[in-house]
């Protein structure tokens, strides 16, 4: 059975995915999916521009179904955030024609994630449940709610995490009560890094893009770099995993959505080797304490007192537990095992 895995290409050659999609990309590569790209013309809003990249999206599908062999298998990283000329009849086609079979990578659920629940995201979502022979999610919440959205469990897999390649050493980190946080910080998605200041003796030390806190006295912004580089930063401490409106709970969307995702930000503190603190709410709070990699906490306003009840020994108990994760993440481990029983499945 020949494997295919569909990437995005820009029109500059720039591939388009985040580091994310780019791991699973490399990942499946690995494993013996062939790449068939899609090419993406430009970013501009004028009817031309559009009418332009549609045909291009045409041109890209008309090649891809010419392509793929019969009796096949294609991979597919979802959700699409742009319409596509022909993209839903080819993939109909693929089915019908040619005995093709699709493994689905979910990354967001946008009706989960509630910022782009439109009808674009809603059809895209269904053409899913539709095509779909196997379909990776995030965890076993995720699981829930494709299994109340009437998918079979029997073409369910868990992903459990998100991996977070790099061929670097990994090194023990230093015992500190320094917490990271790493991310988009923009006060207006993340509103509750407005309220850091109310936790006494607590220091911060923040990595992205979009930060307007420079008057915190607890906040240390070392500005924003690549993906790549922040294993190399975060020797110490701990990661925050965190998100939404308040410092007492993780509220509002960007908070809820905690309760359903794989947030990447854990990934890449469990890659650079730091133990984690995270929301004792969100779906993932289950592989932190199920892997002993770090502390689940309902509210920030708890820190003070959990960070001053780590021990130096208690920390390298978490790091060394969290370095046995790295060298799974950092390889593909997680990835590989699900599209290994994804494959499995269709093709026994």
């Amino acid at each position: 059975m020949k494997k295919y895995q569909l990437w995005e290409i820009r029109d500059n050659g720039n591939n388009a995915g985040t580091k994310a999609p780019e791991d699973v990309r490399k990942v499946a590569a690995k494993f013996g999916f062939k790449q068939v790209n899609v090419i993406r013309k430009g970013e501009e809003k004028d009817v031309i521009s559009r009418v332009y990249r549609q045909i291009t999206f045409f041109n890209s599908w008309q090649k891809i179904y010419k392509e793929i062999e019969s009796d096949s298998l294609l991979l597919l990283q979802v959700p699409f955030h742009d319409h596509e000329f022909s993209r839903t009849s080819v993939l109909r086609k693929l089915k019908s024609k040619k005995n093709v079979k699709i493994i689905y990578m979910v990354h967001d659920v946008e009706e989960l994630r509630k910022i782009n629940d439109n009808k674009f995201y809603q059809t895209e979502f269904n053409l899913m449940l539709e095509f779909a022979d196997q379909i990776i999610v995030h965890n076993n919440v995720m699981i829930k709610f494709f299994i109340e959205k009437g998918v079979s469990t029997g073409k369910l897999i868990n992903l459990e995490i998100f991996d977070y390649l790099d061929e670097n050493k990994i090194e023990l980190p230093n015992y500190s009560k320094e917490i990271f946080i790493a991310g988009n910080l923009d006060v207006k998605k993340v509103k509750y890094l407005s309220y850091l200041n109310k936790i006494d003796d607590v220091h911060f030390t923040l990595y992205g893009s979009n930060f307007s806190l420079t008057e915190y006295k607890n906040i240390k912004y070392k500005g924003s770099v690549k993906p790549e580089q922040l294993p190399h930063l975060l020797n110490r401490g701990f990661g925050l995993i965190w998100d939404g409106d308040s410092i007492s709970t993780c509220s509002g969307v960007f908070g809820q959505y905690l309760k359903y995702n794989n947030p990447h930000k854990l990934s890449l503190y469990l890659a650079s080797g730091i133990p984690v603190i995270i929301w004792n709410q969100a779906a993932e709070a289950n592989f932190v304490k199920e892997k002993n990699v770090g502390i689940v906490i309902s509210s920030l306003y708890d820190l003070p007192a959990v960070l001053n009840s780590v021990s130096e020994e208690k920390y390298l108990e978490l790091a060394n537990n969290v370095k046995k994760e790295a060298k799974k993440l950092r390889k593909g481990f997680y990835t590989e095992k699900a599209l290994k029983k994804a494959i499995n499945k269709i093709n026994p």
